[in-house]
């Protein structure tokens, strides 16, 4: 989204295109693991928090951080 607001901003023109599926199905050989920082690791963790707070940590800034490892490819 950052990208699109700064595409905008300096009147650049986008194109886009979407594979439907493209990795729907895709294998991963790696173990990959994702930090969420701010408000997106509260949103993350908002449908089940008795499950999800204890996984929640916060740095020196008292920013909250959730890392995650993905189980499939990220589109």
């Amino acid at each position: 989204m950052l990208s699109c607001t700064i595409d905008v901003k300096e009147d650049r023109y986008v194109i886009v295109m979407v594979f439907p599926g493209a990795f729907l199905h895709a294998d991963m050989e790696d173990e990959v693991h994702m930090l969420h920082e701010g408000n997106i690791a509260e949103l993350i963790i908002k449908p089940e928090p008795n499950l999800y707070r204890r996984h929640i940590w916060h740095n020196q800034k008292g920013k909250p951080m959730l890392y995650v490892k993905l189980e499939k490819a990220l589109y």
